[in-house]
């Protein structure tokens, strides 16, 4: 029982703690600009926990990068000026979806591209496999058949 109500605990406290990433001292008064930020701050990685957004990291620069889309949404800047301003100081990894255009676009084609000739070449190779084994399995012609009863012994 107490083995149970501890687990119960730990796993609540697992699921909570990621929420209390984001402290009271960072939040914004105005409740819709505090959602703007939270919103943002979902498609922003942390640099330092990797694949982790800045609102579920408790790391040092997660907290800076929370703070700084806080202050740039109070100066009026706009989603896009948000995101842009960052990209700019901190490249497009900052970014957990990156864009999909200039350099990151040979990415995101590249997966399907090399599944799709990967295909090819296994429908080719089999094909060309069939191909083959029909040419080879036509039968023994009689000389064969005759030569083939000697070494059997028939």
């Amino acid at each position: 029982m107490l083995r149970s109500l501890i687990l119960t605990l730990a796993m609540t406290l697992g699921l909570v703690l990621p929420a209390l990433a984001v402290e009271p001292s960072e939040m914004l008064a105005d409740p819709a600009q505090e959602a703007r930020a939270r919103e943002l701050s979902q498609g922003l990685r942390c640099l330092v926990c990797r694949n982790e957004n800045i609102d579920d990291s408790n790391a040092e620069l997660a907290q800076e990068l929370r703070v700084l889309v806080r202050e740039r949404i109070t100066e009026g800047d706009t989603d896009d000026e948000v995101l842009a301003y960052l990209v700019d100081r901190y490249g497009e990894f900052v970014l957990l979806k990156p864009t999909a255009e200039g350099s990151n676009l040979v990415l995101y084609v590249a997966g399907p591209t090399m599944l799709g000739l990967g295909l090819l070449v296994a429908l080719f190779y089999i094909l060309g496999r069939r191909g083959r084994e029909a040419s080879t399995s036509k039968g023994l012609s009689a000389e064969e058949e005759a030569r083939l009863k000697e070494i059997m012994g028939e």
